[in-house]
């Protein structure tokens, strides 16, 4: 089965400390509130430096997509996020400080609840042509012209997928987000 997640129907919701948006991909279970998602998926666009948002019991995957990058401190470690497409992944709920390095950037951004006997997400940049497993996956177009389970995806549209093996045809940059199967 696949859901497509268009891009252009995303509702900006702006951050507590207004230095930026998320736009949510998917969550689960649908319709989850911050307090309440198992995962998380969504597009974080920062424009001012600042302390991220803590999230208790949470771990997340955050993987640059767009502008120069950011010089992070986690947990009072310094961390460069300054290549795209190359996830990075830390604790949600401690200390995190972003210094943005060149004006604003996009972010993917994954988060998980730990716990419930639920795995980590699967995490990953492609592009090419790519057979997907019938385990659950979210596939996120970065450039566009994506095609998947027999619909092309627009620049930041997604596809849902669960069920089925699929082909994957990446002409441009492509998240693939291997998540695990819902209780």
């Amino acid at each position: 089965m696949t859901r497509l997640l268009p891009a252009a129907v995303r509702a900006a919701v702006p951050w507590k400390n207004g230095g930026g948006v998320t736009r949510e991909i998917a969550a689960w279970p649908p319709g989850a509130d911050m307090a309440g998602f198992a995962w998380r998926v969504s597009l974080a666009e920062v424009g001012a430096d600042g302390p991220f948002s803590a999230f208790p019991d949470v771990d997340r995957t955050l993987t640059l997509v767009e502008g120069a990058g950011m010089d992070l401190t986690v947990d009072g470690a310094p961390r460069l996020v300054d290549t795209r497409d190359v996830p990075q992944d830390f604790r949600g709920d401690v200390p995190t400080d972003c210094r943005l390095l060149d004006g604003p950037v996009v972010n993917l951004n994954v988060m998980w609840r730990r716990g419930g006997g639920r795995t980590a997400p699967h995490v990953a940049v492609v592009r090419g042509r790519l057979r997907l497993a019938a385990t659950p996956a979210l596939v996120v177009a970065l450039d566009g012209g994506t095609e998947v389970a027999g619909v092309t995806l627009g620049r930041y549209d997604a596809a849902l997928l669960t069920g089925t093996d699929t082909v994957l045809h990446a002409r441009g940059r492509t998240a693939v987000i291997g998540l695990t199967p819902p209780d």
